[in-house]
């Protein structure tokens, strides 16, 4: 099966798009921590995958949750802080350079330390909405 990503162009119908840097993150994350953001976030068309980069102020924390059909890759960027893991909420530390896998299904939370905390996301993206009968939403 040949996804429809192998199908789009380039600018123009130039022909298929090409591997392209797309952003300078540790360029992005230098700036003073202020409130949380999102930096940058993957928007080329017929993508496969959805990446940001996200700023966490310092003590500012993304509340526990769970995604429930994508597992997430985070790697951290800039700063440091705190990955609560597990139904406990099991404090793991997180700095410059640690790579973390959050398997679909888990709980999760993320602070950010005294220094903030920049970290890349990245997963596969998620299909479009569409219309469902009733009978099939149950």
């Amino acid at each position: 099966m040949v996804s429809s990503a192998a199908h789009d162009t380039g600018p123009e119908g130039a022909g298929p798009p090409g591997p392209r840097v797309l952003c300078d993150a540790r360029s992005l994350a230098e700036d003073p921590p202020a409130a949380a953001a999102v930096l940058w976030k993957l928007a080329e068309s017929g993508r496969q995958l959805d990446a940001n980069l996200v700023r966490l102020a310092p003590g500012a924390r993304v509340a526990p949750h769970a995604e429930p059909d994508l597992d997430v890759l985070v790697y951290v960027v800039r700063g440091g802080g705190t990955l609560g893991a597990g139904p406990q909420e099991e404090p793991r530390d997180l700095a410059e350079g640690a790579t973390v896998w959050l398997p679909h299904g888990s709980t999760r939370s993320i602070g950010a330390g005294p220094d903030g905390l920049v970290y890349l996301t990245v997963h596969r993206r998620r299909p479009g909405m569409r219309i469902r009968s009733r009978t099939e939403g149950s």
